[in-house]
């Protein structure tokens, strides 16, 4: 018999090509009962390896290939010893400068198998101990130069494959034309094989293209999984080798465990202390919280406690804790949001209690995982919270978790192309094309086959292309940062995990959040939001202008009628977490003009959590049931049963943790079994686990009594949650600082504006923010030289365009003058600008062109300004032969000049709509105004628009169509582009053309949309 010792799965960075459950599935096939995973230069799998292991039946072997320019090595842990050393030996080849894998070995080795056919390395380590060294023999690896090595050096010899593929095929042109696309409109193998993909992998990484790959480059097409007959065939003059596979895998361990919770320390307190301390504290808070502890609060605060006691999770929550407090803005989020005790710590900020936030989502008696606390900083805040907590704890103790990033949608497209050689306009051209509906799920014949490439035939190319991108998906490229994760550890993090170094110089561990959690590791989620930073900055503007200050802690912005009427009308683009159009739209409804009183009377704090967490991808039939029951339809639960969880969202499963809730009520499941379900549905590779999930619902529900088929519509709310979607305590979070947001938007709408554009990342353009501040009452006001910050600025009634606006304008070009201005007064004039701040001339160019001297020399003045950049520049460069000449007076610039450079300058209009531009034409079609959709319900209509955002979306017969938002000079609108019609126009939609659309105004739930029937352009 013979074991498979040096495997490389798809996290085996550009190099592998299958993932750990399709190996380890696979051997099993084969008759393997054993199996060792050894990704290059890295342990990227480990916890997904060992679940998949576990899964097929296998007994996993753990290890790495050790590969530097000079040398190479297969280690394989023995022990924790040994895994913990080959975890510090990886950590040290990423981390460490002049890194030498033969000193490394020589420090590290304890507990490890060594295989290599690097004769160098072998002899200086067999130099220390025999023990546990072999030469490794591959067949396609010099094998008999590999055989005399171990024969020379009397170390023993292994065998292996160094597989990475389940097949060997290559390249297949046998194929006739016809066939060939058939099979790749299909999307067949006929092209991918195996090795052919690792070509391609190979490739991308070496950024060469195929033809150009050299065969040291990649591995060979001898590097199979391949039978144990088979590789016997290829050792008949060594069985040794095949028998020694035998030996190594008995010499490592089989049976690991990463169960464990792996806590943080909290200040070198022992257990026992650390939980007095966190009950002193969260005593405290409740105090600072309620006034006073009463019984609900004194029971849930032990509940909690007791729980956070026994899981040993004390530490976690005082590190939590102290990490939070380096802030006075934050926001706690997720599923901890449901915990009291954070509540009275100040890490969330949502009642738990009087909002009936479920406790065991976050945390129960029966979890053995880990949870997380998430907690949100304002983003430009983010980067000096990590400083401190790797200032408290150390880099030997924390680190971040990784993003593992492969190739998805478009860039695996364009990599893939890039490597056959296409040139980049054609790669251009098809990437944008296919950015808005490409994902990889979809075969060849359905990209082929959508709208944008009606009455075109795709080149064999490039529907080899696509066939071989779409194989591109699970591949590791790269770590990058995860936007928060960081995990302390009590000891020495490198012994659980390699660590490798982020761009910005932090550590990394090489595991993804899933991975991380699976192997035990608490980590604490530490992410920017830009919506705090809008709320921060807004309120010190407010501040600052004289206006009222605000105890961020204690403030209640639904006490606020303005705020509350701005809600309701869903005007809420720039009010984070609220603002998408599917958001408003659906607020809008809620509210309408048809809503009966009743719903007026609703708390509009708890529909504003419902609102934003019903909407997900397959929920669309419940939101309109749910719009139904809100304004007035009569309703019944599926089974009384049900009345605890679902009677506050009218009988309608719209939070993660109501899927625990109804197993548990319905089907008689415990918390930790519901939990486990909420998990299975929404995370990916659930297929097998789902299916006995179902069957215990279904069993379990039957035992109580309740009906199959009251099961089964049960069971397909439960679905819908699958993909993304939310626990209560998150949306409850996110939905009060949207409420703080939308405060600000109701009574600062200025200061909230321009926060909202300077902080950027929003879900719109600053054009879209600048277009809701018109609307807003507010007066645009071009950049100015003596009146513009860097950012934004709002005042009053007006919202000033900052400097960060103008394109090319350097930063450092920026500074220097603001700081001129700040230190010396106002500028008077061109010339005294030129004299005082000696600005580059591209600078001063620029801010000439966007319009900042306008208002000290006149728009009149603009070309002649630019005569003066350019003999300033002369006059001050000394120029050998002086020469006073006289500058020119050219004329002033016309309007559509100086529109123009507003757009080249500014990236778009700020001193009039762009729509106003056509008025002329527009007027001719005598359209209906966006403010004025709704009198029109029924009605075939023309309206004009400005693209301002889109969704592409399939049907339930899975055709392409489109919802777009666009404006006029009075309102947003929403535009639905149905299949047919999205067919026959999806080629003309643009981004900045002035929209001529016909079609029929339809009304839902009191809203009015516009279903595009004929599109047309102003401009054309």
């Amino acid at each position: 018999m013979f074991v498979h010792l040096h495997v490389h799965s798809s996290l085996s960075p550009n190099w592998g090509i299958h993932s750990p459950e399709t190996l380890c599935a696979h051997a099993v096939q084969l008759g393997y009962r054993s199996i060792a995973l050894t990704d290059r230069n890295g342990l990227y799998a480990v916890p997904r390896f060992l679940s998949a292991a576990r899964d097929a039946g296998i007994i996993p072997i753990i290890g790495t290939e050790a590969v530097t320019a000079q040398n190479r090595a297969v280690l394989l842990a023995r022990d924790e010893e040994g895994y913990a050393n080959i975890s510090r030996l990886l950590s040290d080849l990423h981390c460490r400068k002049g890194f030498d894998l033969i000193r490394a070995l020589t420090e590290y080795r304890r507990g490890m198998v060594v295989l290599s056919d690097d004769a160098k390395l072998l002899a200086a380590l067999k130099r220390d101990s025999e023990e546990a060294l072999f030469v490794e023999l591959s067949p396609g690896h010099a094998l008999h130069r590999s055989l005399a090595l171990s024969r020379d050096l009397k170390i023993p010899p292994v065998a292996t494959s160094r597989a990475l593929l389940l097949d060997g095929g290559a390249l297949t042109p046998t194929l006739s034309r016809g066939e060939r696309e058939g099979r790749l409109s299909r999307g067949e193998r006929g092209c991918t094989h195996d090795f052919h993909l690792h070509r391609v992998l190979r490739a991308i990484h070496l950024n060469t293209k195929l033809s150009r790959l050299q065969a040291e480059e990649t591995a060979k097409d001898s590097d199979i999984l391949h039978p144990p007959a088979r590789m016997a065939e290829f050792f008949p003059h060594c069985p040794e080798a095949l028998d020694n596979t035998l030996r190594v895998a008995e010499l490592c361990r089989h049976d690991w465990d990463f169960s464990s919770t792996i806590f943080p320390a909290f200040r070198g307190l022992g257990n026992d202390t650390a939980f007095e301390e966190l009950q002193r504290r969260s005593r405290q808070g409740a105090i600072w919280r309620y006034g006073g502890i009463d019984e609900t609060v004194e029971a849930r605060l032990g509940k909690e406690l007791s729980i956070i006691r026994d899981k040993g999770f004390s530490h976690y929550f005082l590190v939590v804790e102290e990490i939070s407090k380096q802030s006075q803005r934050t926001c706690g989020r997720g599923s901890a949001a449901a915990s009291l005790v954070a509540y009275c710590l100040g890490i969330t900020h949502v009642d738990p209690i009087k909002h009936n936030l479920f406790f065991e989502r976050f945390l129960n008696e029966g979890r053995t995982d880990p949870p997380d606390i998430d907690m949100d900083f304002p983003w430009d805040e983010r980067d000096a919270i990590l400083d401190f907590a790797f200032a408290r704890y150390g880099a030997k103790r924390a680190a971040m978790v990784s993003n593992h990033v492969g190739f998805k949608g478009r860039s695996a497209l364009r990599e893939v192309a890039k490597v056959y050689g296409l040139p980049d306009f054609e790669i251009k051209e098809m990437t944008d094309r296919i950015s808005g509906f490409w994902h990889a799920d979809q075969t060849v014949a359905a990209v082929a086959g959508h709208p944008l490439f009606q009455g075109e035939r795709l080149s064999p190319d490039w529907l080899e292309i696509m066939a071989t991108a779409k194989r591109l998906n699970g591949q590791l490229r790269h770590l990058s940062l995860h936007c928060g994760g960081l995990v302390i550890v009590p000891d020495e993090i490198r012994k659980y995990v390699p660590v490798e170094l982020s761009r910005k110089g932090l550590p990394l561990i090489q595991w993804e959040k899933d991975q991380t959690e699976d192997a035990g590791l608490v980590k604490i989620d530490i992410l920017g939001n830009r919506s705090l930073a809008v709320i921060r900055d807004a309120m010190a503007a407010v501040k600052e202008q004289g206006g009222p200050e605000i105890d961020y802690a204690s403030w209640q912005p639904l006490e606020d009628e303005r705020t509350c009427s701005l809600l309701r009308r869903g005007l809420t683009i720039g009010c984070f977490y609220l603002e998408s159009p599917s958001v408003r739209l659906l607020l809008r409804k809620i509210w309408s003009h048809t809503a009966p009183p009743e719903t007026f009377q609703l708390d509009i704090f708890e529909v504003l959590v419902q609102a934003s967490s019903i909407i997900r991808p397959a929920a669309n039939s419940f939101i309109q049931e749910y719009l139904a029951r809100l304004q007035g339809k009569t309703w019944a639960h599926l089974h009384p049963l049900l009345e605890s969880v679902l009677d506050e969202t009218l009988g309608i499963a719209i939070y993660q943790e109501q899927i625990t809730q109804i197993a548990m009520e319905l089907a008689g499941f415990s918390a930790s079994e519901g939990d486990q379900l909420r998990k299975v549905i929404t995370k990916k590779h659930r297929e097998k686990r789902l299916a006995d999930f179902r069957t215990k619902f279904f069993c379990g529900g039957a035992d109580k009594g309740v009906a199959e088929p009251v099961l089964q519509a049960i069971w397909e709310q439960i679905l819908s949650f699958a993909g993304y979607s939310f626990c209560k305590p998150h949306s409850a979070s996110y939905a009060l600082l949207s409420a703080k947001a939308a405060f600000m938007k109701a009574n600062h709408p200025a200061q909230f504006m321009a926060a909202v554009i300077s902080n950027q990342g929003g879900y719109y353009s600053a054009f879209a923010y600048i277009s809701e501040g018109r609307r807003l009452g507010l007066a645009i006001l071009p950049p100015d030289i003596n009146e513009s910050d860097y950012r934004y600025i709002g005042i009053g009634k007006g919202l000033r365009v900052g400097l960060m606006q103008i394109d090319g304008l350097t930063r450092d070009g920026a500074d220097r003058l603001l700081k001129e201005r700040r230190e010396r007064g106002n500028f008077s004039s061109f010339q005294d600008f030129l004299r005082r701040v000696n600005a580059p001339r591209s600078d001063a160019e620029r801010l000439v062109k966007a319009g900042c001297f306008d208002s000290l020399e006149g728009i009149e003045r603009r070309p002649t300004l630019l005569w003066e950049v350019l003999h300033f520049q002369q006059q001050s460069t000394g120029l050998l032969f002086e020469q006073k000449t006289e500058l020119p007076h050219p004329p002033a610039y016309d309007a559509k000049m100086v529109l123009r450079q507003e757009v080249e300058s500014l990236g778009f209009l700020v001193s009039r709509h762009p729509l106003t531009l056509y008025k002329a034409e527009w007027q001719r079609h005598r359209p209906i105004k966006g403010s004025e959709l709704i009198r029109h319900s029924g009605k075939w209509v023309t309206m004009v628009g400005w693209w301002i955002t889109t969704k592409t979306v399939e049907d339930k017969h899975g055709r392409a169509m489109e919802f777009i938002s666009f404006e006029d000079v009075t309102a947003i609108f929403d535009a639905t582009f149905f299949p047919d019609v999205y067919a026959r126009f999806c080629r003309k939609l643009s981004q900045r053309r002035p929209y001529l659309l016909k079609g029929v105004v339809e009304e839902e739930f009191g809203v009015a949309t516009l279903r595009v029937k004929w599109v047309g352009f102003l401009d054309s």
